[in-house]
């Protein structure tokens, strides 16, 4: 006998907003299974008004609204059982953010939590990353936001060290990332990684997924630190129209997956590493993994 439920996981990140539905189906003696249903992406890039003005523009408040609103609509015909919604860097730093967040509850019913860069990380980590993770090596996760990156270095199945840094694709597109804070950032890889000879990375957000899909790579398979490289490259030789009409990539990526390269190029190079995998799972899968789970320990408390 089996059982199907549905969760919900609605992220609003830097770049865009993401409404993520997944099937959970439930057979007793075995693991659930987690299936995505439906992924709804809405390019608000909220991270262009705050990171400028440290304020979400009254335009943006009402796509905001709006977005919540048709999201509300998608979760009641698909018979969602639980979401919830998480705002990361550009939502916290904004002045106006918990204002925004106590509008769009009043306006749509939707309670948003704004979680920080550790809260982000431990998200994550809630995902399937084991399966991927060998007990015997060394990894360093990598997750490329708009506003931040995630980075969580495993060594043995277990978490050493994690830290977020304010090093995203919008601050980068608007040259607001001081040079101060690269140096930070490779100072920190390089000091947690120092004792470790052998080192992987494991890339997560749209950007690097979109690279990822390019190489043609199946599932599983690792890019070269070559491939990622020549990638770059490519990228920089085309104009932002070129990388539209020639590579056919979405308007809102289009400029944002230039500066996430450089991201992940950077943390393998001061890592040393020659490979980088990519499993497809990201802060939505973690809040709905989260949520999942808090569900069950409510079930068995009752």
């Amino acid at each position: 006998m089996i059982k199907q439920r549905k969760f919900a996981a609605i992220d609003i990140g830097s770049n865009a907003v993401r409404l993520l539905i997944m099937t959970i189906t439930e057979q007793e003696g075995r693991e659930p299974l987690f299936k995505k249903t439906s992924l709804v992406r809405v390019p608000i890039r909220l991270g262009a008004d705050v990171f400028l003005t440290k304020r979400i523009s009254s335009e943006n408040i009402k796509r905001m609204i709006d977005t919540m609103q048709a999201f509300k609509l998608l979760m009641r015909s698909h018979k969602i059982e639980r979401f919830k919604a998480c705002a990361t860097s550009a939502m916290r730093e904004s002045l106006n953010g918990e204002e925004v967040v106590q509008l769009i509850e009043e306006e749509t019913g939707v309670e948003i939590s704004i979680i920080d860069g550790t809260d982000e990380a431990a998200i994550i980590a809630a995902t399937d990353l084991h399966a991927l993770i060998q007990s015997d090596k060394t990894y360093l996760y990598v997750d490329v936001g708009g506003g931040s990156t995630e980075f969580t270095l495993y060594s043995k199945g277990k978490t050493i060290a994690s830290r977020s840094f304010k090093l995203g694709t919008v601050r980068l597109l608007e040259n607001i990332v001081p040079q101060e804070m690269w140096d930070e950032v490779e100072a920190w890889i390089r000091e947690v990684t120092r004792k470790f000879s052998k080192i992987d990375l494991i890339g997560s957000g749209g950007n690097i997924n979109n690279i990822f899909k390019s190489s043609g790579k199946a599932n599983g398979k690792p890019l070269s630190f070559f491939y990622l490289s020549s990638y770059y490259q490519l990228l920089q030789s085309f104009t932002y129209e070129e990388r539209i009409t020639e590579l056919n990539l979405n308007q809102d990526r289009a400029d944002v997956i230039v500066p996430a390269a450089k991201i992940y190029l950077s943390a393998m190079k001061w890592t040393r590493a020659r490979r980088i995998y990519v499993p497809k799972i990201g802060l939505s899968d973690g809040i709905i993994k989260s949520l999942y789970q808090e569900t069950l320990e409510e079930a068995s408390r009752a």
